[in-house]
This record gives structure tokens, sequence and C-alpha cells, in this order.
């Protein structure tokens, strides 16, 4: 079944997330080591199609380039080199992480589960994902 991967990427952990084979719903799915993500990705790909790649791509409010999107840059040829394939879209990023962090006290999460930066990253994926998804119909 065709899964459309959302990613927020950062320097020391990526946030994943799927679609539905629909392509209607995102679902976070796990937050990796940066240094490992593209392991974790072949492997994934083993088990489900990719169909496309959305990454988290960081802008400012004034839709200028956020520092951090230096290391988005750097990391999409890794992905494009070893996904030569799977074609991939950039989606604006701006308030995912204070969006994650709204949805998981709106979910009832513990304050002590809501500083897990992992939690934050998958979620924010997810967030992405489901921007882009919706942005489709």
């Amino acid at each position: 079944m065709d899964r459309i991967i959302g990613i927020d990427y950062g320097r020391a952990r990526v946030g994943l997330a799927q679609s539905d084979p629909l392509g209607i719903f995102a679902s976070p799915v796990e937050t990796v080591p940066a240094a490992k993500i593209i392991d974790y990705l072949q492997k994934y790909a083993l088990r489900e199609t990719i169909s496309k790649f959305v990454v988290g791509y960081p802008l400012n409010l004034d839709g200028s380039h956020a520092e951090a999107a230096a290391d988005v840059d750097a990391f999409l040829p890794k992905l494009q080199q070893a996904f030569p394939d799977v074609p991939v879209a950039l989606e604006d990023e701006r308030f995912s992480s204070v969006l994650a962090h709204r949805a998981m006290i709106d979910g009832g999460m513990k304050k002590s589960e809501r500083r897990n930066k992992m939690s934050v990253d998958k979620i924010s994926a997810a967030i992405i994902l489901q921007a882009y998804l919706d942005k489709r119909k």
C-alpha cells in the first residue's frame, strides 16, 4: 500500500508521520536520530511503498528561510540519493511545534509527557503531512 511520509527534520532528531493508504489522514510514526534517518526509511520502504516524501521547510514569519532551513537543505540531497524515484514536496512548517503542543494538551497528555521532544517531533511531522494532504483535496 502506498504511503506518503511526512518528515520534520532537525539536526538531532527527525519526526516521522505516514498517511493512510488513501492519502487522507496523517498519523505520527516515530522520532529517529538524524544520523539514522536514511537507514530507518530504507527499512520502512521494505514494508511499505513510499509514494512521496513531504518535508517540513522552516520559514520565518515573513516567508524568508529560517536558520534551520540550511539543515533541511543539506538533508534533501541525501534523501533524493537514497530514494531517487520518490518525489519530494516541501511544506511550510511554521507553527507546527506550537500546534503539536496544542494537540497534546487537547488530547489530555500530561505535562511531563509534553516535555518529551520526541513526541513533539513526530506530532509535528503529522501536522506538516496533514497540511499537505488537506491542500491536495
